[in-house]
């Protein structure tokens, strides 16, 4: 619940822009007042001011929509919302919790890059990924997270390009493996790499979308294979849920995600 307006008449603009976003379809003034329980010449004072700042339009008369100047001022917050400024307060929170690397990384390519990650020396960890490295993404759980968001020949064709090259004995190296690995990822929304870029660092991951549902980025949690805690995995989830709702993501209702190994 968001906190009332201290102006009354500040409260009834939201309560009516609010009624129109709800409505797919243009509003005739009778349902925007019975939505907004204000009284109909009130709501047609305010629809009215509302359509001078071009917020709203007038389709017909007593007919109203959304305007364009919204989309407008949409499309600015947009333009200045940044992936790793809306990442790096929540991962230093994380960090903060759980005492391990925290590593914001995007696509280019076949591979993921490193872009942000949240450290200290507390974590015993002897391999850190450093700002600006780069991983195969079948070997990275938030490489799997991208092969997981394509089709099943887009990840073949990933397959063929890179032949899937391994870096241990528990790299995923065949195709068959890769995709039923990358079900197992659709299934649960999230994936982990089990030692698979490194010999005795496992890693789980969650994904960051924006406001059109896209996956922009992930966000993993590194730690020793012998110290990585399983109810480290929701708070990775709901740290990268934190971060696509600031980059305008909206999920659909939906089940809850099972947090399972």
């Amino acid at each position: 619940m968001r906190d009332q307006p201290a102006i009354q008449v500040v409260s009834r603009i939201f309560a009516v822009l609010d009624a129109l976003a709800s409505h797919a379809e243009p509003m005739p003034l009778k349902l925007i007042a019975e939505r907004t329980g204000l009284h109909t010449s009130t709501a047609h004072r305010i629809l009215n001011d509302l359509a001078i700042g071009h917020l709203i339009d007038r389709c017909e008369p007593g007919v109203y929509q959304l305007g364009m100047r919204l989309l407008e001022l949409g499309n600015l917050v947009k333009a200045r919302l940044n992936v790793r400024d809306a990442a790096l307060v929540p991962m230093r929170e994380l960090h903060r919790i759980t005492h391990q690397p925290v590593n914001l990384s995007l696509r280019q390519g076949d591979e993921i890059v490193y872009v942000e990650r949240a450290y200290s020396e507390r974590s015993g960890m002897q391999v850190v990924r450093t700002v600006g490295g780069h991983a195969p993404l079948h070997l990275t759980s938030v490489g799997k997270l991208f092969l997981a968001s394509e089709d099943p020949q887009r990840v073949k064709a990933y397959a063929l390009r890179t032949g899937l090259v391994g870096h241990t004995r528990n790299s995923i190296t065949n195709v068959s493996q890769l995709e039923s690995e990358l079900v197992r990822v659709r299934q649960l929304g999230y994936a982990r790499d089990n030692e698979e870029l490194e010999l005795g660092v496992r890693c789980m991951a969650a994904g960051i979308y924006d406001d059109s549902g896209r996956l922009v980025a992930g966000l993993s949690l590194s730690a020793p294979a012998d110290r990585l805690h399983e109810d480290w995995l929701g708070k990775v989830v709901d740290t990268a849920a934190t971060i696509s709702a600031a980059l305008g993501y909206r999920p659909k209702p939906a089940a809850s995600v099972a947090r399972r190994s």
